[in-house]
């Protein structure tokens, strides 16, 4: 396993790479970090190259204040991804981490070889929900993430461990990280388009008790892409790599799967 980073256009993106096989980006939600992965990691790093950054604005990747926007952070991807050499990979990404795994599939279809989806959506905010991610985010810089620890632990899962290690995970973030990320959560655009546009392998996996993103948006997904594995996981919340890893760790080998054997992408 190795642990570094790279200076992608003038940031530090730090990141850990390990296993072998076809290259797959893990890429962690807010307001979380790449520690999220290591259980999956562990069961899929025989069958992939795994390359698990920290999203900048976290963990211990820079923090650029200049560009809130998720094509930003998919950008910063593609850097990584020249850095190190490879051409193509497949893209996963959970909550906020889907949405940069949409942007970068967009942008970079050529480097995309497979897309997953874990307890995230294609829909863009609503209003509403766009004016209160920018005053959280106002908030986060006046009085600090205190807030936000306190606030979203419950919410991400119903299990008392998963909570007690995401709420050390959030407790390490940097205000300015986060509210930054909040900005660009809210600015990014509806990528239903991009969905259905794209001609690839794709995994969703939904918890059915996910209180951030109710399951509904991953049933709506798997509807309109007959063609996707989908996976929804009883009594899962919003963070089903720690809440359920095996069962993630299974969807996502499909991915491999596909490559390997050429299979079609049907769902049982």
């Amino acid at each position: 396993m190795e642990e570094r980073s790279l200076n992608i256009d003038g940031i530090n993106i730090a990141f850990t790479r390990r296993g072998r096989g076809a290259p797959l980006i893990l890429i962690h939600g807010y307001p979380l970090d790449r520690t999220i992965w290591s259980k999956v990691a562990e069961m899929i790093e025989d069958k992939f190259d795994l390359i698990i950054p920290d999203l900048r604005g976290f963990g211990a990747s820079d923090v650029m204040e200049a560009d809130r926007s998720i094509i930003g952070y998919a950008s910063d991807l593609a850097g990584l991804m020249e850095r190190l050499k490879v051409k193509k990979a497949h893209i996963v990404g959970h909550s906020m981490g889907g949405y940069v795994a949409l942007a970068f599939a967009r942008e970079y279809t050529r480097k995309t070889a497979g897309l997953g989806l874990i307890a995230s959506q294609v829909s863009a905010d609503s209003a509403e929900r766009k004016a209160a991610r920018h005053a959280t985010a106002r908030q986060i810089i006046k009085d600090g993430i205190g807030t936000v620890v306190e606030g979203m632990t419950p919410k991400l899962s119903p299990d008392a461990e998963v909570q007690a290690l995401v709420r050390r995970v959030i407790a390490q973030q940097r205000p300015l990280g986060l509210a930054v990320a909040l900005d660009a959560m809210a600015g990014r655009p509806d990528s239903t388009d991009v969905l259905r546009s794209l001609d690839l392998p794709m995994v969703i996996v939904h918890g059915d008790a996910d209180e951030l993103i109710p399951v509904e948006r991953g049933r709506e997904m798997k509807s309109s892409l007959p063609s996707a594995r989908y996976v929804e996981l009883p009594g899962a919340g919003h963070m089903p790599m720690l809440e359920n890893p095996g069962a993630v760790a299974e969807a996502l080998r499909f991915l491999g799967a596909v490559k390997e054997k050429g299979i079609k992408i049907l769902d049982d």
